[in-house]
């Protein structure tokens, strides 16, 4: 697979990275490449609390969990594996911009990522205490970086939960 030309996209599961899954199956189709969605995670708590008190049953079951995820946002995203492409689905231990990054290190690759919008107190918190995804890769990826905005109908979405009327949305 070395020759061959991939598509790489980081995939967590949000509405965000759904997007910029449907935009990398676009771009592999039409660059005749791999589609390769990369799912990255790391231990509850992270590394150093595992190595702290390892427990094999436990990463396991966070790997399989992992793998469940991946497999729902594919299915989310396209009833099952995109029609018209190949697909190589990754999952992979480390943090997303890291293994992003490390993955996608051939000129030809091509890394699609989110840059979703973090509202909630919660991705604030994460981005302070980790930093943005999007940004590492942008930093650090060694091929070319397409960043997928979100869909305007995250708004939408966010209307209905919040129990906005839609009609009000239309008419202002």
């Amino acid at each position: 697979m070395s020759d061959v030309a991939r598509v790489i996209v980081g995939v967590s599961g949000s509405l965000h990275s759904l997007t910029a899954l449907h935009r990398a199956a676009e771009e592999a189709r039409a660059r005749r490449a791999v589609l390769v969605p990369v799912l990255a995670w790391t231990p509850v708590g992270g590394e150093r609390s595992y190595r702290a008190r390892p427990c094999p049953p436990l990463l396991r079951a966070w790997r399989d969990a992992a793998e469940a995820r991946l497999e729902c946002a594919l299915e989310q995203a396209f009833g099952g594996l995109p029609v018209g492409v190949p697909v190589r689905p990754l999952v992979m231990r480390g943090e997303p911009g890291r293994v992003l990054t490390e993955l996608a290190d051939r000129p030809g690759d091509l890394l699609v990522i989110s840059t979703g919008r973090h509202g909630s107190v919660r991705g604030r918190l994460r981005r302070l205490l980790r930093g943005s995804v999007s940004r590492y890769c942008l930093d650090h990826a060694p091929c070319g970086v397409l960043a997928v905005p979100p869909s305007t109908l995250h708004d939408d979405l966010r209307a209905l939960h919040r129990g906005i009327d839609l009609r009000e949305l239309v008419s202002a």
